[in-house]
Order: structure tokens, then C-alpha cells, then sequence
């Protein structure tokens, strides 16, 4: 998936939420945090208090140059907890540092120059002046800041040319569609090159397939520029898809963070269970996630001592002088050879496998697993990697349903 990154790197995060709680009503304070704190339910304290809990002790962290998505349902926090990150909303208590910046001491013009520099934020409805041009919509918070014109433009049109629309700068919004308009807001937001981008269910209006495309964009933008994200949806399947990381919440609290992989694999609860039983696995769970290791065919083996080898697995490869596959000896394949009273390995040999890479996902390789054959797991330089054996692809999309059922079981337990 262009613009995914690896989930290994050390961990530096930009944005740091530390214990916050949000209270809304008059004495958030009062009464409704100190029930908050000791861990009673959003509802009861809402029942008990007036109050409203926002969020209840939530933290995570923001790599720098990561694409981090916090998804949950209406009322689960998301969107109050990204407005807590430029002071949008104030926290009752708990910590909010963004680079360094302890985001609640921020005041007045300190609080403004905050924003202006250090983040841009792309809304769900695209809040687009419809009597300014695309550029000038687009230069919009530069001319704020004190900008020159020309110096603006040559930003706005660098912005633009980012998401494609260099050649509509001197359009009305009015002449633009929905999905362009979204893109204008983005091109708004990258404008002023900020290190972090806040995005505010950004492509939730959007038709489905225009949806898509802006996810295609954006995880191409960052490819090349390496914001870091903070991605705000009600949708698991775009969070799965777009987010180094996920972070699900419920009624103000953080459920799991974990990788696209780990969310799915491994539900931290029937809650997660849940929305995950209706995701295709098969798109997200890579080919890294189900190898086997790669145990080649020793060099100068015979065809008894290969299969001795084998063992239990499906196949294992030939390897040249250089690592990279050649053939591939099954078990049919070499049971038939040794039954004909043969023990030359060469004769049990096959060359018509398949190759896959790690990072591909069981959709893009389940054509191939339907031969039957070990596919060989290859790096780019065409080294074998992994054994992939198809058979593992149905154990591990079973296991994940049997672990949600499991869940399931749970739930109606007596």
C-alpha cells in the first residue's frame, strides 16, 4: 500500500495526549471527573451529574511522520479528541504536548501563531470561501499570516499541483465537484507546509468511490512528504487501509491501538470483535503475517534425504548460488518420483510456482494459492524470504473467525 509504513521504527511521537479527560457542563471540574477517574460509566455519570464525559483518560502518542487513525462510532471522543491537539477544545485534565508544546498553556496570539505554523487541518465539509478562487482559497491562511502575494500564490500553486488541481487555480468552488472541492481543502492545509495535519472525518462526505480516490491521493502525498497525520473517521475499513496505526474508541475511551494487522488478528475485545468480523481479513493480513520460514533444499541432497526434510510442509525451494528460487519439491511430486523406484531430486522438481512479496496482502495472492503449490516469498532483489504455504491462508482467516466467534460466545454466556 503506498505511503503504509513499517510499525518497527523507535518510537518519537509528535503529538502526546497524557491522561485527558474532557468533561462538558458547568462544573466540569466537580463531581462528574472525580466519578470519571474512578472509572464509572460515561452513562452513569451523565445520569448522576448533568455532565457529559468526553474523554476519559485517554493518551497515545503520534509518531513523527506517521499516519496515525483514531476511529470509533458518534459520541465515542474522536473528533474531541483531535480538537484538544490545537485548542479547539480545553482539556479538564491531563496533559496535551505537541512538539514539545504543552498545548493548554497557549493563549491569545501565542496560541494562534501555534496554529498557524505548526499544523493545518482539513474539515468533513470543505468550508471553502465561495466567492474567492481556488488559489485564493487556497493562499487563504498565508494572506492571514502576513504573507506576500506572490509569495502565496507560488505556494498555493505548489499545493495544488500536489493534489492535482494546478489548473484549476483560477476557478470558482462553485465549478468544481465535491471531491475536488475536498481536494482544494487539503491543498489549503498543505499550503503552508505545517509538520502535522489534523483531518476531521476529511473524506466522510465524500461518494464512495471519490472516497477511495482521496485516500489514494493523500497516502500518495505522503510518500512523499511525510506529515504526520492525525485522521479522525467512523469508518474501520478507511482506517484499516490508510493508518500506520489505529487507535478505536468508545464512549470517551480508548479500547486498542495497534497496526491495521494487529486490530484485526488480534480484537482486544468482543467490542472490537465486533466491528472487525465485517472487514475482508484478506486485504489486510499480509503475506509477512502467515510465511513460514524458508528451509531450502539443502544443496547436493538427494531425493530421500529432501524429503526426510520435508517433512509435514507443503513444499521447499532451490535456491541458486545468488538465494533466489529455482524449483520447488512437493510432497506429491516427490512420492510419485520415489515410487517409481526414482532417487534423483532433479526429477522431482517443478519450476512453474509462483512468487509473491511480503508486503503483499492474501487478496493479491489467493489466485496463485488456488494451484495448491507453495508459493515462494521473495525480497526485492529476488532472494527467497518466506515459504507460503496456501493452506496457511484459510488457517489464518479461520483462526481470525474463530476468535471473534469465540468473543461471540462470550458475550451470550450465562
Amino acid at each position: 500500500m503506498v505511503g503504509k509504513q513499517g510499525s518497527n521504527r523507535p518510537l518519537t511521537p509528535k503529538i502526546e495526549l497524557r491522561h485527558v479527560y474532557k468533561i462538558f457542563g458547568d462544573q466540569p471540574r466537580g463531581r462528574a471527573l472525580e466519578l470519571a477517574k474512578a472509572g464509572v460509566p460515561k452513562d452513569e455519570v451523565q445520569a448522576l451529574t448533568q455532565h457529559v464525559v468526553g474523554l476519559s483518560d485517554v493518551t497515545f502518542g503520534v509518531e513523527d511522520g506517521e499516519i496515525f487513525v483514531v476511529m470509533g462510532l458518534s459520541g465515542s471522543g474522536k473528533s474531541t479528541a483531535i480538537r484538544t491537539v490545537n485548542r479547539l477544545h480545553s482539556v479538564t485534565d491531563g496533559e496535551v504536548v505537541v512538539d514539545g508544546t504543552h498545548v493548554q498553556s497557549l493563549h491569545g496570539r501565542a496560541l494562534q501563531a501555534f496554529r498557524r505554523q505548526k499544523m493545518g487541518m482539513v474539515f468533513q465539509h470543505f468550508a471553502l470561501f465561495p466567492h474567492r478562487s481556488v488559489i485564493a482559497n487556497v493562499g487563504y491562511g498565508l494572506k492571514v499570516q502576513g504573507v506576500g502575494r506572490w509569495e502565496r500564490e507560488q505556494a498555493a500553486l505548489s499545493a495544488l499541483s500536489l493534489v492535482g488541481l494546478d489548473r484549476y487555480a483560477g476557478s470558482m468552488p462553485s465549478q468544481l465537484s465535491g471531491g475536488m472541492q475536498q481536494r482544494v481543502g487539503l491543498a489549503r492545509a498543505l499550503a503552508s507546509d505545517p509538520d502535522i495535519l489534523l483531518m476531521d472525518e476529511a473524506f466522510s462526505a465524500l461518494d464512495p468511490l471519490i472516497r477511495r480516490q482521496m485516500q489514494d491521493e493523500m497516502l500518495a502525498i505522503q510518500a512523499r512528504l511525510h506529515k504526520t497525520i492525525l485522521f479522525i473517521t467512523h469508518d474501520l475499513n478507511e482506517a484499516l487501509r490508510i493508518g500506520d496505526r489505529v487507535c478505536i474508541m468508545k464512549d470517551g475511551a480508548v479500547v486498542q491501538i495497534g497496526t491495521p494487522q494487529e486490530i484485526l488478528t488480534q480484537p482486544g475485545d468482543a467490542y472490537v470483535a465486533e466491528f472487525v468480523q465485517d472487514v475482508d481479513q484478506g486485504r489486510v493480513i499480509t503475506v509477512a503475517d502467515v510465511m513460514a520460514e524458508p528451509r531450502p533444499v539443502v544443496p547436493g541432497a538427494t531425493l530421500g534425504q529432501a524429503m526426510r526434510a520435508l517433512g509435514e510442509r507443503a513444499g521447499a525451494f532451490v535456491l541458486d548460488a545468488s538465494g533466489a528460487p529455482t524449483a520447488v519439491l512437493t510432497a506429491p511430486d516427490g512420492i510419485r518420483v520415489a515410487g517409481l523406484g526414482g532417487d534423483d531430486l532433479a526429477a522431482a522438481l517443478r519450476t512453474d510456482f509462483e512468487r509473491c512479496g511480503p508486503e503483499q496482502t492474501l487478496n493479491e495472492v489467493y489466485a496463485a494459492a488456488g494451484r495448491g503449490l507453495p508459493i515462494a516469498v521473495v525480497d526485492t532483489h529476488g532472494r527467497l524470504v518466506g515459504n507460503l504455504d496456501p493452506r496457511e491462508i484459510m488457517a489464518e482467516l479461520g483462526r481470525v473467525e474463530t476468535l471473534i466467534d469465540a468473543f461471540d460466545r462470550k458475550e451470550v454466556a450465562p
